[in-house]
């Protein structure tokens, strides 16, 4: 460290999976120039290293004003969507390896970023699969701008302008934003939609999820599908609406003249938001439709010849993209961004408080839990004093541990004490930092006395008494040999092919109202032909469309497997238990389930 710069972290120790926060102070004396600030990390028995660029004096720059976006990490991003697509038979069709490692890649970046990142099951997508949504901490949440792109890809090519160009330009701009970390004014979140390519279903699905609260939040949706066609356009979804000022802005201020995006009308994510009411818009580059001879003479490209040749073809590749087009379409993504979402100012250390699930149900002398989440939405992780109030007579309400630093959790425990009365009751509980935030759980104390009988939800668990009433891929429940089942001769056998395979099992389940525990358990075998430790094929568990576990190859073992989940929150509610395997191109991988139960009391 150069001469009269200071170093703190906060906190100074942290567990392998946590954060924190490098503060370096200059004194007035410090003279001017970049050095290199090299961090140490100290374990038990191993030490890593990471430099950091310092660039001591030259003024600060304005927090408000828009960052250029790195062509050349998009276009890093788009080749590693290529290598995928190339290892899981040439695509990225949704529910296919390519899909799910595509956006196994881009959830690690975002985790690392500091997002909170939630995958949406599609259960009504012609090929089910994860929507996945990114949120950044900060901004008022019922204030929220919403930017998304489709991930998935069609069958016949790797899909790298249609839709990787769009879901890489969104990805470096989510990195930059946290790289960044401005003050912000709304709250922004980012999305990557599967199943585009079958009709629009990973976000049709989404917005049909949504409350009406949940849906005015949203404030605009900008949507970017192909914005890197090789002989491309500048089209603008609604291109006079007020939503899409930003974007023209950025597009005019470069002489570029954008035009309606009537090819696209109708045919990406956007429309699913227009149908909701939500306002909308976003860039595109062109696909199938022809360049004429005056777009030509004002964008430059060949006039009578498709914005994008290879559109849903084997040929859209990496090398299929128009790098001046991309980087253009890159930076005014991050114009739009930050004109719409990010303030002036150093930002005040804030946190965000939840409780999941927020309601339970237990009988007297039983309990019930939840976990209480913390974020960081603006400025530096802090210390969060948890208290909880409201419990009625006979109920004792507790959070352990009492204090975390933002962005950890803690548990609720509610204990009912026997002959309590039966009602419901608002338990609140309270975060104390350098401000004050609460969140609610809803208790219900069911009348007692059986009012929950004991019980097994899941028919034909152990999968003997043939398929009924099981929803599976033909052959997969079977008593073949080559893998041996945890008791009985049946089991569920996913996958094993050793080729791009997609195969499921599912059953829906009623969960009785009155009970106060559930609790879903199975036995897993996984057995791979891979032979090194990176995710190729994948197994998911989930319950009401939402994952409970997503495992791998990489967590195959010789034997079977306990799984065990507390699936309580779906109490009086009939949902969907699905497992569900997805196999890339080459070396097999099974995963093989016996003797699954959903045990209520």
């Amino acid at each position: 460290m150069p001469a009269g710069v200071t170093a703190s972290f906060n906190p100074a120790t942290v567990q392998s999976g946590q954060s924190s926060t490098l503060t370096l102070s200059a004194s007035s004396t410090t003279a001017p120039g970049p050095a290199t600030v090299t961090v140490k990390g100290q374990g038990a028995s191993l030490a890593h290293t990471a430099d950091y660029a310092l660039t001591v004096g030259g003024g600060q720059p304005d927090p408000t004003t828009p960052p250029d976006i790195s062509a050349a990490n998009v276009q890093a991003h788009l080749n590693q969507l290529g290598t995928i697509a190339t290892k899981n038979g040439g695509n990225r069709r949704a529910g296919s390896g390519g899909h799910t490692q595509s956006l196994a890649y881009i959830k690690g970046k975002l985790q690392a970023a500091g997002y909170t990142v939630t995958e949406q099951n599609c259960t009504s997508c012609t090929y089910p699969s994860n929507n996945l949504i990114a949120d950044w901490p900060g901004g008022p949440d019922d204030q929220t701008v919403m930017f998304g792109a489709h991930l998935d890809s069609v069958s016949a090519g790797p899909g790298i302008n249609d839709n990787g160009s769009g879901s890489a330009t969104l990805l470096e701009n989510a990195l930059v934003l946290a790289q960044k970390n401005p003050t912000m004014t709304k709250h922004v979140r980012f999305a990557w939609w599967t199943d585009e390519e079958q009709g629009l279903n990973g976000s049709k699905f989404y917005v049909g999820q949504l409350s009406s609260a949940q849906r005015a939040a949203i404030k605009g949706y900008y949507n970017f599908d192909m914005v890197g066609s090789p002989n491309g356009g500048y089209f603008i979804n609604n291109l006079n609406s007020t939503t899409a000022a930003p974007l023209k802005a950025y597009w005019t201020s470069l002489n570029l003249a954008p035009e309606e995006n009537t090819e696209g009308q109708g045919r990406s994510d956007d429309y699913s938001f227009q149908q909701a009411g939500i306002p909308t818009s976003g860039y595109a580059a062109g696909a199938s439709a022809r360049k004429t001879s005056a777009q030509a003479s004002k964008w430059g490209g060949t006039a009578n010849a498709a914005y994008d040749s290879c559109y849903h073809s084997s040929c859209d590749t990496p090398s299929n993209i128009n790098a001046t087009v991309l980087d253009r379409s890159a930076d005014g993504v991050a114009y739009a961004i930050w004109k719409q979402a990010v303030g002036s100012g150093t930002p005040a250390s804030d946190f965000s408080l939840s409780a999941s699930p927020a309601a339970g149900t237990a009988a007297p002398g039983g309990s019930v839990t939840s976990t209480v989440n913390t974020a960081t939405v603006s400025g530096s992780p802090q210390n969060v004093a948890l208290t909880v109030s409201g419990a009625p007579a006979g109920v004792t309400a507790t959070v352990s541990p009492s204090s975390v630093q933002s962005g950890q959790s803690a548990t609720l425990t509610v204990q009912v004490a026997a002959g309590t009365a039966p009602g419901t009751s608002t338990l609140t509980v309270t975060g104390t930092g350098t401000t004050t935030h609460s969140t609610t759980y809803t208790l219900t104390v069911s009348g007692g006395g059986g009012s929950c009988t004991p019980a097994q939800v899941v028919a034909n668990g152990g999968f003997e008494n043939g398929a009924s009433p099981w929803s599976a891929t033909s052959g997969v429940i079977t008593n073949q040999a080559g893998e041996a089942p945890h008791s009985g001769a049946y089991m569920a056998w996913l996958n094993g092919w050793g080729s791009p395979h997609t195969d499921s099992a599912s059953q829906s389940l009623t969960l009785p109202a009155g009970c106060s525990s559930a609790r879903l358990a199975f036995y897993l075998h996984i057995d791979t032909d891979e032979t090194e430790p990176t995710v190729y094929d994948t197994f998911t568990v989930s319950v009401g469309g939402q994952t409970l576990e997503t495992l791998s190859n990489a967590d195959a073992g010789s034997g079977y497997v306990l799984k065990s989940y507390d699936v309580s929150q779906f109490a009086g509610q009939t949902v969907t238990l699905q497992f569900q395997g997805v196999e890339d191109q080459s070396l097999q991988t099974s995963f093989v389930v016996d003797d699954v139960t959903l045990q209520v009391s």
